[in-house]
């Protein structure tokens, strides 16, 4: 494990070891963009780690209210998915990914503890990990037992539409991009229509926290990533992306860092580029 001082994260061997604690809840919450081709829930039903069940953030994390990508709920929707995964009051739940990229483990751990869960930990390194040790994987599916879970909304976690916007002007809280970096100069064309980046917006790709095999770099590193992007993680900070996603990595790097209450734009460059009159601009970031 490269961050034993982490709370946010667990070893592939801690999890062997602690798999059949009766405290203990596995999930698998993959997500793919839609051009990788490839359906999360059927991979999980190929082969998962035993007990684990499905977080389908295009269900569970969404509303269905907006017309993005899976926005947050609200938190009686929310209680109402994750109780019936099992999920809820006095377990610690594991949360992995089928790629080494933690990025929809981060969503599902940022969305748990936006909502109030604060036991809940993302497998560093994901399934690659664990299947390269040789620990167990299975196509059954355990029925999960329903558990109450009691939602209370940090709005500490969260930003919108509009509290980002106010924020290109007061320049009150820093706003880092965790997109690619020819997207956020736009040098690329966007699949949200508008390229480039929020005026004053700081770029940091969030693959810049992870090392090869897709675990996270230690506390030290990522602070120097952050750093070396412009941004001082004693100022606040909010991540954005594209729809949401990747953002909570670098919620996760800065937490791991020990910054804990980065806060997410929910909506991100997804809602940002098609709403009218939104600011951009072009070109390598001016913090």
């Amino acid at each position: 494990m490269n961050n034993p001082l982490s709370d946010a994260l667990v070893s592939t061997q801690w999890l062997a070891d602690h798999i059949d604690a009766p405290d203990v809840r596995v999930v698998d919450a993959s997500y793919y963009m839609p051009a990788q081709n490839k359906n999360a829930r059927d991979l999980y039903k190929a082969q998962h780690i035993p007990g684990a069940v499905f977080f389908d953030i295009d269900d569970i994390a969404a509303d269905d209210s907006a017309p993005l990508p899976h926005m947050m709920p609200d938190a009686i929707k929310f209680s109402a998915k994750v109780r019936k995964l099992g999920l809820g009051d006095g377990v610690r739940i594991v949360v992995y990914a089928q790629t080494g990229a933690a990025m929809a483990a981060c969503r599902a751990w940022w969305m748990l503890r936006h909502f109030g869960h604060q036991d809940v930990v993302v497998l560093d390194g994901g399934l690659p990990k664990w299947l390269a040790e040789g620990h167990p994987v299975t196509d059954a599916i355990t029925p999960p037992r329903e558990r109450h879970f009691t939602a209370r909304a940090n709005s500490f976690l969260l930003r919108e539409y509009d509290q980002v916007l106010s924020n290109v002007t007061s320049k009150r809280e820093q706003i880092v991009d965790a997109r690619a970096g020819e997207r956020f100069r736009g040098e690329v064309d966007d699949p949200w229509g508008k390229s480039g980046h929020m005026p004053g917006a700081f770029n940091l790709p969030f693959d810049q926290l992870l090392n090869a095999d897709g675990t996270f770099k230690d506390a030290d590193e990522i602070s120097a990533a952050f750093k070396d992007a412009g941004i001082v993680l004693d100022r606040p900070v909010v991540a954005t992306c594209g729809s949401g996603v990747t953002a909570c990595v670098l919620a996760m790097g800065a937490y791991i860092a020990g910054h804990k209450q980065v806060a997410v734009f929910d909506g991100s460059w997804a809602q940002w580029a098609t709403t009218e009159d939104s600011p951009v601009t072009t070109g390598p970031s001016q913090g």
